[in-house]
């Protein structure tokens, strides 16, 4: 991987922070550039966001594709150098799931991202960033609204969607991917278009709200958290 910029990572302030999302959003590849996929990784965080004392555990697992059969299980746990602000969760968390990428020993052929891509205010969410310091195919899977209003109501069964408009463009999509559950918001992150993130999505889904591999993520950050956090207050006590 090449060397990458510190304030693309580290910047110091939100002015810089700012300055390198739009510089970044710029390279950003918003339609289809990707090869055969045979393998696809989630992502995910464990943390608490309002305690600035508090590591950030990310977790990457890696699934063949489509069986979906899990493949690999990579962590790291740092320290986050950026606080908690609302729309540059990517320079919080995008440094220590650098580093879990870092430790796969078969990268991923496209990652499912816990968080927003082009549905962000400056159209690079971390999905986004991920996508491009990688170089890798990504899909922003948010389970909140950053921006953006559905054009229309959505219906209530697993594959209804509805564009998410905002400023007079679609940045994103409503996916309901099982009955009764509140929608997904699905964005193109990088080197892939909303539709086929979409179609991605659904095929990654198993009966859960979140895709598997998102969905597992999730599992192995929280996992990680209490293994670390628990020895530290066993250190402490």
């Amino acid at each position: 991987m090449p060397t990458t910029p510190t304030n693309w990572l580290y910047p110091p302030d939100l002015t810089v922070a700012t300055e390198v999302q739009r510089e970044l959003a710029s390279r950003v590849i918003a339609e289809d550039d990707f090869g055969p996929i045979n393998t696809v990784g989630g992502t995910d965080i464990s943390c608490r966001p309002r305690d600035p004392k508090a590591q950030v555990h990310a977790a990457i697992v890696t699934c063949d594709w489509p069986s979906l059969t899990r493949r690999e299980v990579a962590t790291a746990s740092d320290l986050p150098r950026f606080p908690y602000v609302s729309g540059y969760l990517g320079f919080r968390e995008s440094p220590v799931l650098v580093d879990a990428f870092a430790k796969l020993a078969r990268k991923p052929d496209l990652l499912f991202v816990d968080g927003q891509g082009l549905s962000h205010p400056r159209g690079f969410g971390i999905a986004c960033q991920l996508g491009v310091l990688l170089d890798v195919p990504a899909i922003g899977v948010g389970k909140s609204v950053l921006v953006g209003t559905p054009a229309a109501p959505l219906g209530p069964d697993p594959g209804d969607r509805v564009p998410m408009v905002w400023k007079g463009r679609t940045v994103g999509m409503a996916l309901r991917t099982r009955p009764r559950a509140n929608p997904l918001y699905i964005s193109a992150g990088h080197r892939i278009s909303l539709e086929s993130a979409v179609e991605h999505v659904l095929a990654a889904t198993r009966g859960y709200r979140l895709p598997e591999p998102t969905r597992r993520a999730h599992d192995a950050a929280g996992e990680l958290r209490r293994s670390v956090e628990g020895d530290v207050a066993g250190l402490i006590g």
